[in-house]
């Protein structure tokens, strides 16, 4: 197999691979779309952290931000990384 086929995917696993990151993608898809100040109230985490890791997420196409006035609200946009999050959390509660 050609192995430039894979990269693209595991590109998208390594940013999935950081649990901030993750955990963001999974309180995303929970609340279906999120800005950065809810995100960061439910992490309690800093609000630098939270862009620099959405930064990450947008830059490989997993979540999209969308202007709404002055706040941008944020949302996953990639069908597989909402598949894989629910694997994953499907697996969690199993075991």
């Amino acid at each position: 197999m050609e192995i430039k086929k894979f990269e693209h995917q595991a590109e998208l696993l390594k940013a999935l691979a950081h649990p901030t990151r993750l955990c963001i993608v999974n309180g995303l898809l929970d609340r279906e779309q999120c800005n950065v100040t809810t995100i960061r109230e439910c992490m309690h985490l800093p609000q630098s952290t939270v862009s620099q890791q959405l930064s990450v997420l947008r830059s490989k196409g997993i979540v999209k931000g969308e202007r709404k006035g002055l706040e941008v609200c944020y949302k996953v946009v990639d069908e597989r990384v909402k598949e894989i999050v629910k694997l994953l959390n499907k697996y969690d509660q199993q075991g």
